[in-house]
């Protein structure tokens, strides 16, 4: 029986085909600005501090945020426009990363449903 904690345990976890997991309903997207964005998530790793590895599904909508950690993300399918604060707009597709700072504000204009993996720290 090991006796360590789950933050400090080291685990390997194989995710071959992201859309076939089973998600949980994590409710409307509180961040959205037009109508209600419905979200579903999976947590696969939780670590020190709030970090956190997992899967998020959302609806198409717009929605802004002020990230208030670092979060890395690729989507697996879905399209969307981010547009930073003062700054220029990016189209971030299936297949395709981007990473937001800790203290980024900004749009997130999502075209489709997005899946994506994520990371934050």
């Amino acid at each position: 029986m090991s006796t360590e904690s789950p933050a400090t345990a080291v685990a390997t976890i194989l995710v071959s085909d992201p859309t076939s997991i089973e998600l949980e309903d994590w409710g409307p997207l509180p961040e959205a600005t037009g109508a209600p964005m419905a979200t579903a998530g999976i947590t696969l790793w939780t670590g020190e501090n709030g970090a956190e590895v997992g899967l998020w599904k959302c609806a198409p909508g717009p929605s802004r945020w002020l990230q208030e950690e670092n979060e890395f993300i690729t989507v697996i399918t879905g399209r969307m426009t981010v547009t930073e604060d003062g700054g220029e707009s990016y189209e971030v597709k299936a297949g395709e990363s981007a990473f937001f700072p800790k203290g980024w504000s900004g749009v997130w204009d999502l075209h489709e449903e997005i899946l994506k993996v994520f990371a934050i720290f």
